[in-house]
């Protein structure tokens, strides 16, 4: 789960003006197509069980939990106008903001740690078992090690180096 030095020093560049909007980064993706590139951003903020509903500016009603379109607008006008400055990307690009939704991405090893017991789905670089591709209930992330253990079939357990993951993301289940 490396990021590209040019993903990186996006990443690096937006983080405080989406930090300055009251949410979270959760990762970014940027994928230069030819003459437009695509700048997705993911973001996220803590969970309060305790909030009493209010109503924002456009007349929803927010339980004080995820993030709304109130805050996707926010984070886009920011994030725009301060790309806009330093313009990191050269030609056209579509840039989007959303939530991590019920399939969340992940992009740290550090993400992972709240969803153990959970399905992921995973991409690998090389092959572990003669297989890059798995969907897996995510046992252990040992952050110090930089490994995972996921269960697959038959209750077997692997570790997994996560600079083999390519791609990760949780699987929703209701």
């Amino acid at each position: 789960m490396k990021l590209s030095n040019k993903t990186q020093a996006l990443q690096d560049l937006i983080a405080p003006a989406v930090q300055a909007c009251g949410v979270d980064l959760w990762g970014i993706e940027f994928m230069p197509q030819g003459k437009r590139s695509l700048l997705r951003i993911y973001i996220d903020k803590a969970v309060d069980d305790g909030a009493e509903p209010v109503i924002n500016e456009d007349g929803e009603v927010e339980q004080g939990r995820g993030i709304g379109v109130q805050d996707c607008v926010r984070v886009t006008q920011q994030v725009g106008a301060m790309l806009d400055v330093h313009d990191p990307i050269s030609g056209e690009y579509a840039l989007e903001v959303s939530s991590p939704g019920w399939d969340r991405p992940f992009f740290q090893l550090e993400q992972m740690s709240g969803y153990i017991g959970q399905q992921v789905a995973l991409r690998l670089i090389s092959a572990v078992e003669n297989r890059r591709k798995f969907q897996a209930k995510l046992v252990a992330v040992d952050l110090e090690n930089e490994i995972i253990q996921v269960e697959v079939e038959q209750q077997q357990v692997l570790e997994i180096d996560s600079h083999n993951i390519d791609k990760a993301n949780l699987i929703y289940q209701d």
